[in-house]
Formats: C-alpha cells, structure tokens, sequence
C-alpha cells in the first residue's frame, strides 16, 4: 500500500491530504500532464489518472494523455475541452506560486502543518504527526 494511503489509513480523522500541482520546469510534459489529471478530476477521476501518470512519468507525450483517458474512463471530448480551460491552467499557476513562496524545489514535497517533511516513511509522517496533536492539544 502507498505511504501517504498508509498515513490516512492511520489517522482518519486527524489528517486531510492536500494535494497541489508543481510541474517542474524540466519536465516537458509536466504542465500539460497537470491540467490532464485535473480535467479527469472534473469527472471525479483525478487520483486515478494522476497514478497512472506517475507510472509513466519519464515515457509521457502528448499520446499518453488520451490514451490514459481511455484507460479509466473517461468522456474524451469533455476532457479534452477540460485540458484547455483557463480556469486549469489558473490553477496550476497558483498550485506552482504557492509552492515557490512554501521553497518547493522539487517533488514530492510533503508538509505537515506547514512543516517540510523530512523522513519520508510511515514512522517519520507518525513523529510528527503526533506532534501535531499533541501541540493542538495543549491549545
């Protein structure tokens, strides 16, 4: 199982995940990739899309996209218009300028309460989310 499925698995109630987009500048088919995976959330298939991206990552192009699409599913002229609206691409823009203001170099990044985390492991995301509630606890 995933870490970060590990980590909510954990803590149900105690932690919301947070995704945000942070195509790299390096990566050709980082942006379009990122309005890809948020067009197939607009018909509630992000995570799944985004995973399948990921699989590929270092083998995208711009066929990989609606070949994805194919794969989970989804109503291709409705993401393909999805893919271009400005409204993604304000998103993604925000998603990167937040990340920069946060010193996000690369990805993943993982925060904690605004915190960068820096052991990626189910003991490390534990450390120092129990320190997290115990502080929000003494509040």
């Amino acid at each position: 199982m995933p870490l970060l499925e590990q980590v909510l698995e954990k803590y149900p109630q105690q932690v919301k995940l947070v995704f945000k987009n942070f195509p790299l500048g390096n990566h050709r088919f980082a942006r379009p990739a990122a309005a890809a995976a948020l067009a197939a959330g607009e018909q509630g298939r992000f995570w799944e899309y985004h995973d399948k991206l990921f699989e590929i990552h270092n083998r995208l192009n711009e066929g990989s996209f609606l070949k994805i699409a194919g794969e989970v599913g989804l109503d291709i002229p409705s993401f393909e218009a999805a893919r271009k609206k400005p409204e993604i691409a304000a998103l993604i823009n925000r998603d990167l300028q937040e990340g920069k203001m946060a010193g996000v170099r690369g990805t993943p990044t993982i925060f904690v309460n605004g915190r960068r985390l820096q052991q990626r492991s189910l003991d490390g995301f534990s450390r120092v989310i129990e320190r997290e509630i115990e502080r929000s606890e003494k509040k």
